[in-house]
């Protein structure tokens, strides 16, 4: 698949358009695009102030963006959250609600998401509840948030009992994605990003699987080109099974979760915290994936392996050992029960025939994953400690 199938792309970028009949919307994605969002940001906010929310590690994002508003003469306000994962919660949701009403948010106002996808989830899921329904915008800062979560409309926060538990289907409407603010991420959350770019090659696109192995690298340098041609990429993708089943009905979309139900399982293992990153967790979930697939006869060994090499090769977790995991697998089949797709008691589960063939399995026993996590190899390595940022 091509941007040109499904967008309008220039030299410095691409436009994607996310198909939704009257909630379809843009995502434009250009270098430098931060300093200019004053020009697309003035059409929706028309006289009205915009509220920007960010989390504590963007201030000289908040700043640029601040500056591109000024230029055009659109008013702005701002809230500043703290920043990681513990933001996804009741408190902080209540938090914020309190905060815009008292700014006066009206239903017709832009609320701009501006940071990751905590900060894209959190307000995404604030826009959806207050006043039943008032608008927003995503300007994602970080390669996770550009090629995943800031697209498609699923918003939420987490629960004891697992993640993204709570929250609604709200669409954006618009996306800026600006790939130069990546140089200021630290190079572990460029990785975990990374991970979710790889994923669309393993759904269903052999062959960016391999552009990805032979531009991941450049990709992760920071190379402005591969950057720019992976998130368009990626989000052209995720685009186009979005427009055609917008609130998981037909399993289309469920491809999405590729990686996600093993992932989940070690995300809560590791209590949701900076220990393991989500764009870790997805990364050794969907080696697990491979390697299970492998296991019981679904997919070759050589494509699990070639999953795992590339994992390895782009520092990223390739299992359980690598993600720094040493529970016994009972207890990570337990959070699985968690998951928010369980149906009728059973979990569908994201599993693989070959590269670029992933396909949803209703029928997989957990015991026979639970014999599956018993045999793999536990925590003899652990992702490094840069996560700052």
């Amino acid at each position: 698949m091509s941007i040109e199938q499904t967008g309008k792309q220039s030299g410095r970028g691409a436009t994607v358009p996310v198909r939704l009949g009257e909630r379809s919307y843009d995502v434009v994605i250009e270098p430098g695009l931060l300093t200019r969002a004053g020009e697309w940001l003035a059409p929706l906010a028309g006289r009205r102030p915009l509220v920007i929310v960010a989390d504590v590690n963007v201030a000289d994002h908040l700043a640029a963006l601040g500056g591109a508003l000024d230029s055009v003469g659109v008013g702005h306000r701002s809230i500043v959250l703290p920043a990681g994962e513990a933001s996804k919660s009741w408190a902080t949701l209540e938090k914020l609600t309190d905060q815009l009403l008292a700014l006066g948010v009206e239903r017709g106002d832009h609320v701009v998401a501006l940071g990751g996808g905590v900060i894209g989830d959190l307000v995404g899921f604030a826009s959806a509840i207050l006043k039943r329904g008032c608008r927003f915008v995503q300007i994602p800062t970080t390669l996770l948030a550009q090629v995943d979560s800031s697209v498609g409309g699923k918003t939420g926060i987490n629960a004891r009992a697992g993640k993204n538990l709570i929250g609604a289907f709200h669409q954006p409407r618009l996306v800026l994605i600006d790939p130069d603010v990546l140089d200021t991420l630290p190079a572990r959350q460029v990785r975990a990003g990374y991970a979710e770019v790889v994923k669309y090659g393993l759904i269903d696109d052999a062959d960016f699987f391999a552009w990805c192995e032979r531009h991941g690298a450049a990709l992760l340098a920071g190379d402005p080109a591969a950057r720019t041609h992976a998130i368009a990429h990626a989000v052209a993708a995720k685009a186009r099974i979005v427009a055609a089943d917008e609130h998981e009905t037909n399993g289309r979309r469920a491809l999405l979760n590729l990686g996600h139900t093993f992932g989940h399982a070690l995300e809560a293992e590791a209590g949701f915290s900076d220990r393991l990153l989500h764009g870790e967790a997805v990364a050794a979930g969907c080696a697990l994936a491979f390697a299970f697939s492998a296991a019981t006869g679904r997919c070759s060994t050589s494509d699990a392996e070639r999953v795992a090499a590339h994992w390895r090769t782009s520092g990223l977790p390739d299992g359980l050992a690598a993600a720094g995991i040493d529970a016994p697998a009972e207890r990570l089949v337990e959070h699985m029960r968690h998951d928010k797709k369980m149906e009728a008691g059973t979990l569908p589960f994201l599993l693989a025939r070959g590269i670029g063939q992933t396909y949803l399995d209703r029928d997989v026993a957990l015991g026979d994953v639970t014999t599956f996590l018993a045999a793999q190899p536990r925590a003899a390595a652990s992702i490094p400690a840069d996560a700052t940022g």
